[in-house]
């Protein structure tokens, strides 16, 4: 199969959709089984490793936490097989909002091999909205709650 940046688009979309229903086997079948989601050094998830690991990891946060995730912005290139988006994700329980980046590598077949998340600033206690100083998130469009 030629991956295109269309599919790599959907894909993700459709991943983000699975994610905020909180559908385990739909979220899993976004990856190959042993696929990896890497965040940053000191992040409370760590390496989450296998399908049904990110899975597990996604239905978790939106019972426990209210999480819902937007995509932003979106960037492929089919010929390397990989694409980086921009997210939000709203923890509506705590009344946190993360915003970031991730990098994606896919499989010949289509299916995610692993992601690669960045956070747009490092998180503290206290602190309601995390994000990229002095950057007019409103003005650009971005999704604010």
């Amino acid at each position: 199969m030629s991956i295109t940046r269309e599919h790599m688009e959907h894909t993700i979309r459709a991943y983000f959709d699975a994610c905020n229903r909180a559908d385990r086997q739909d979220i899993m079948d976004f990856f190959i089984p042993e696929g990896t989601h890497y965040f940053p050094e000191g992040s409370p998830f760590g390496v989450l490793r296998g399908a049904a690991a990110i899975a597990h990891c996604w239905v978790r946060c939106v019972a426990e936490l209210g999480s819902h995730w937007t995509v932003d912005n979106f960037a492929g290139d089919p010929q390397s097989g990989q694409a980086v988006i921009e997210w939000t994700h709203f923890k509506r329980k705590p009344g946190l909002i993360l915003r970031g980046d991730e990098w994606y590598r896919f499989a010949d077949d289509g299916r995610i091999v692993e992601i690669r998340a960045y956070y747009a600033a490092p998180t503290h206690d206290g602190v309601k909205e995390h994000r990229i100083g002095g950057l007019d998130y409103a003005g650009r469009g971005y999704p604010l709650a």
